[in-house]
C-alpha cells in the first residue's frame, strides 16, 4: 500500500525513535496549582505567558490531560512511581515510596543524569542518590525565596539552569525535574511585573461559572478582583519568564534538537479560601484575595475530582518527533503514564510492578487512539469518593448521605452540570461497580500525618 494510516506512520516514527543510540534528554516542568485555563494558549483572556504560548507551537498542546491526585503530594506521586496515590498505605508526604521504584531510578540505571530542583513534599530527600535523583536543590533542602525581585522561582530556575550548563558536555542524557511554587498560596505582590497588569479590569463575563463563585468569595473577604487578578497574573508572569530563562539556556547548550519539554500543572487552582474567613489572620485573607486561579470551562479545583481539579495544561516539544503546532482534543492522557511512557522513549528497562497507566508514546507522537485503560482518582481515605473516567465518561460515586452516584458526558458536558444517572442507568451501574471493585484494591487503612491547626495554616504554603 502506498498510504498508510497514521497510526501505522506514528508507530513507525516511534520506532525508529526507539532504536537511536543517542538518547532524548527530559525536562519536566511542573507548576504548583495552576488551573487549566491560566495560561494565554489555554484561552485566559488576560494572562500573559509568552514563552509557554510559544512553546505550544512549537510543540502538541493536550486539552484532555490527567494529574493523579487533588493535591501536590499525590499527584507527584503518580508521576514519580506510575502508581496510584491510594495505593500507598503510609502517606508519601512523611514516609515517600518505600521500596516502590521511580522513574528517576530506572532511568539513572539506563545512564541518565538526573536532577531536581524545586518542590518535592514526598519524604525526606536531603541526600544525592535517593530515588536516583543525583543532584537535589540545595544539599537537599526545599529552598523558598518570595523576595527575589524575578519572582519567587528564579532561584530554582537558576540552579537547573546550573545544573544543565555543568553536565551539557559530558555525553550523557539528562533528566531534570523543575516543580516550582507559583501559584500555591500565598501569592503576594510582586512589584517588578505587577505594572504589567495595572490597567487590568475583570469582565466577569469572560470567565465560567467557577470563576463566578471565586470572585464573590474575594468580595465577600473584602477584596477587589481587579487587584486579586493583578497579583495573580504577575506570578504567572514571572513563571513565563523563568521559563523562557531555562529555555534559551537549553537552546544556547545546543540540547533543543535531543530535548523533551514537558509543562504542566499538579491539579487544579487553589480555592480562593478554605475556611469561611472567620478567625484568619488577617494575612492570610489578605493574600487569599489573590487566589483566582481559574479551571477555565470546568467545575471545581484543587481538593475536588471535578474536571477542574484533575484536568491540567499540558504541553510537550520535542523537535522532529512531537507534532509541531498541533492541538490534541480527543486523546485522554494521565501523570500516571509518565513512567511507562518515559521508559519506551528512552528505551529504558521498566522493572516497576503493579502499574496503574499505561505507555501513550504513540499518542505524544501524534497518534490518535482511545485509551486502554480507565482513570481513577481517590483521595488516602477508606471510604471516600471514587471518580473514574472511562471513554467520555466521568463516574462520582459517592457515599448516599454525600449526594449518590453521578455520571457525566465529558464530550458533551465538560462543566459536569447534568447527571446522568437516571437516563443511562445501566451505563451507571456498569461504572459503579468498576469503581467499588477498584476501591476494593485499595489499602483498609491509612497512615497519615494529622491536620495542622488553624494557628499553624499560614505555614503551608509547602503544598500537601
Amino acid at each position: 500500500m502506498r498510504i498508510l494510516s497514521l497510526t501505522l506512520v506514528s508507530l513507525l516514527s516511534s520506532l525508529v525513535a526507539f532504536s537511536a543510540a543517542e538518547k532524548p534528554n527530559i525536562i519536566f516542568i511542573f507548576a504548583d496549582d495552576l488551573g487549566y485555563g491560566d495560561l494565554g494558549c489555554y484561552g485566559h483572556p488576560y494572562a500573559q505567558t509568552p514563552v509557554l504560548d510559544q512553546l505550544a507551537k512549537e510543540g502538541t498542546r493536550f486539552t484532555q490531560a490527567y494529574v493523579t491526585g487533588v493535591t501536590c503530594c499525590p499527584s507527584r506521586t503518580g508521576a514519580m512511581t506510575g502508581r496510584h496515590p491510594a495505593r500507598f498505605a503510609k502517606y508519601m508526604s512523611r514516609y515517600g515510596f518505600g521500596d516502590v521504584v521511580t522513574i528517576t531510578e530506572l532511568l539513572k540505571r539506563n545512564g541518565y543524569r538526573t536532577g531536581h530542583f524545586g518542590k518535592w513534599h514526598m519524604g525526606t530527600m536531603t541526600k544525592p542518590g535517593t530515588y536516583g535523583i543525583e543532584v537535589i536543590n540545595q544539599n537537599g533542602k526545599e529552598v523558598r525565596d518570595d523576595k527575589s525581585m524575578l519572582g519567587r522561582d528564579a532561584h530554582l530556575v537558576d540552579e537547573a539552569i546550573a545544573f544543565l550548563k555543568a553536565n551539557a558536555a559530558k555525553g550523557e542524557p539528562l533528566y531534570l525535574n523543575v516543580w516550582g511554587h507559583i501559584t500555591h498560596f500565598p501569592v503576594k505582590l510582586l512589584p517588578k511585573y505587577a505594572p504589567r497588569f495595572a490597567k487590568l479590569r475583570v469582565d466577569e463575563s469572560l470567565f465560567g461559572p467557577e470563576m463566578e463563585r471565586k470572585f464573590a468569595k474575594c468580595r465577600q473577604l473584602g477584596g477587589d478582583i481587579n487587584t486579586g487578578m493583578q497579583h495573580y497574573l504577575a506570578d504567572v508572569y514571572s513563571m513565563d519568564l523563568g521559563i523562557g530563562r531555562l529555555l534559551k539556556t537549553v537552546d544556547d547548550l545546543g540540547l533543543r534538537e535531543n530535548t523533551i519539554v514537558v509543562f504542566s500543572s499538579d491539579h487544579g487552582p487553589a480555592p480562593v479560601l478554605l475556611g469561611n474567613g472567620k478567625n484568619e489572620a488577617p494575612d492570610r485573607i489578605e493574600f487569599a484575595r489573590n487566589m483566582l486561579g481559574s479551571p477555565g470551562p470546568f467545575r471545581g479545583g484543587k481538593h475536588t475530582q471535578w474536571e477542574g481539579g484533575v484536568r491540567t495544561p499540558f504541553i510537550i516539544r520535542w523537535p522532529g518527533k512531537v507534532p509541531a503546532g498541533h492541538v490534541n482534543t480527543t486523546s485522554v492522557i494521565s501523570f500516571m503514564d509518565w513512567l511507562p511512557t518515559l521508559c519506551k522513549i528512552t528505551g529504558t528497562k521498566n522493572t516497576a510492578i503493579g502499574l496503574d497507566g499505561e505507555d501513550v508514546s504513540d499518542i505524544w507522537l501524534g497518534a490518535k487512539r482511545k485509551r486502554q485503560t480507565p482513570l481513577f482518582w481517590r483521595v488516602s481515605s477508606s471510604g471516600s469518593m471514587v471518580s473514574l473516567r472511562v471513554g467520555d465518561w466521568k463516574f462520582h460515586l459517592k457515599r448516599k448521605q454525600a449526594g449518590g452516584a453521578q455520571l457525566y458526558n465529558l464530550a458533551k458536558d465538560p462543566a459536569e452540570s447534568r447527571n446522568l444517572v437516571d437516563v443511562e442507568p445501566e451505563l451507571a451501574k456498569t461504572m459503579q461497580l468498576q469503581a467499588v471493585q477498584w476501591a476494593a484494591t485499595l489499602p483498609e487503612e491509612y497512615d497519615k500525618p494529622k491536620k495542622s491547626k488553624k494557628k499553624d495554616r499560614p505555614n503551608r504554603s509547602k503544598g500537601k
